[in-house]
């Protein structure tokens, strides 16, 4: 295979990227935290520095304390079955470089039918998602959406909580989350691009299932629960690596896939230094460390297998983040976490390994009846787009 196939892939995914044809989804966050006590609720609120720029009277300046409070005060609202709520003066808290935050208090004539109303950002962009938090006073906690759609809750009687589902339902939860995340069958796909042996297909598979099974109970029981549009980068992240990876074993040009990785990142640590972006700079150096090393790594080593299911560990270790996103919309019973975690962890595995199974299926089926085009033309052109979609989400949820 010579080159300049595998060049020519690499501007195609360039010119992909750059077009911008592809079509993917850049999340708009907020988050807020709901503590209710009685007839009291108090409400901590935090927007990345990339909304509230939505709201700024001049272009690229920050606005105001007072405007985002004032817009705030406008959008944001709870109610009781006696009548609305009170707020107390509402105030602008210390938060990371990265968020500003603010605090409510509101104080509801009655205890009973007390309702949450979030209505920020949506008459700016109507894909935005207010992650919700509401700990309640008897120690429980529920993690909700608002959208567009869904700009209220009901503490009472929420209708998408988890006590009542089955374990079977758990397990089509898992699975729809594969088939729907358009993200991690990408990923898959260009795990089983990598394999060229059946052994190194089970290596890979098998550290990717250790990774999120790890990560996904963590996330789902609360001991660790890292932003999550800064995971949505990494799991972009992931897919133009593996398409890199690919590129670098095919062409046998390690050091310069390396280089090239390694220069882009450097390129996002710069844009960050100059005040854009908001991944943190420390998470941006780490991975094109760790890019860099393992392009280099693989690219030279004849049996790869082994390292790749230790590498493929932590790309689960990020992946299981996200699908712990999936079942944090909803309100899960702490005395089923376990079944709950098992039943879901069990549909994407079996989502994964019938993605898997399909790819392998269709491979064969071309090969037999002689349509199958030569491998070296395959690994370019797929790992070149797995690269374009990749970095193109990367940015997107970077910016």
């Amino acid at each position: 295979m010579s080159r300049r196939v595998s060049w020519r892939g690499m501007s195609c995914a360039l010119l992909l990227l750059g077009s911008g044809v592809a079509q993917a989804h850049v999340k708009s966050e907020s988050h807020s935290v709901w503590r209710v006590s009685g007839d009291e609720v108090s409400l901590e609120y935090s927007v990345p520095l990339t909304e509230t720029i939505r709201l700024a009277e001049t272009p690229g300046v920050q606005p105001p304390d007072s405007l985002l409070l004032d817009y705030f005060s406008r959008h944001i609202a709870v109610s009781a079955k006696a009548g609305d709520c009170k707020v107390d003066k509402p105030r602008a808290v210390r938060a990371t470089d990265q968020f500003r935050r603010f605090e409510f208090t509101f104080r509801c004539p009655g205890p009973d039918g007390i309702e949450l109303h979030a209505s920020a950002f949506f008459d700016l962009i109507a894909s935005h998602v207010n992650l919700a938090q509401i700990d309640k006073a008897d120690g429980r906690f529920v993690e909700q959406m608002f959208t567009q759609d869904r700009q209220t809750l009901e503490l009472e009687g929420e209708g998408e909580g988890l006590e009542n589902a089955g374990f079977f339902e758990y397990v089509h939860m898992g699975l729809m989350h594969i088939f729907t995340g358009v993200d991690h069958m990408s990923f898959l796909l260009g795990l089983v691009l990598i394999s060229r042996r059946t052994r190194d297909l089970v290596f890979v598979i098998t550290g990717f299932t250790i990774g999120h099974s790890v990560t996904l109970a963590l996330a789902v029981t609360g001991i660790l629960r890292p932003h999550a549009e800064f995971i949505d980068a990494l799991v972009a992240l992931t897919i133009a690596l593996i398409g890199a990876e690919n590129i670098a074993v095919s062409t046998r040009l390690p050091g310069r896939v390396a280089l090239a990785s390694g220069g882009f990142l450097l390129a996002m640590i710069l844009a960050k230094l100059a005040g854009f972006g908001t991944l943190p700079t420390l998470l941006l150096l780490g991975s094109a460390l760790f890019t860099v090393n393992y392009l280099m790594i693989s690219g030279h080593l004849r049996d790869a297998g082994r390292l790749r299911l230790v590498v493929t560990m932590v790309f689960g270790l990020i992946h299981g983040f996200g699908f712990a996103a999936g079942l944090l919309e909803f309100q899960m019973p702490k005395d089923r976490l376990a079944e709950l975690l098992v039943g879901f962890n069990l549909g994407v595995e079996i989502g994964q390994l019938t993605v898997v199974f399909v790819l392998l299926a269709l491979v064969e089926v071309l090969r037999r009846f002689s349509l199958a085009l030569p491998r070296p033309i395959v690994v370019d052109g797929v790992a070149a787009a797995l690269v374009a979609l990749g970095l193109y989400w990367f940015i997107g949820r970077s910016f």
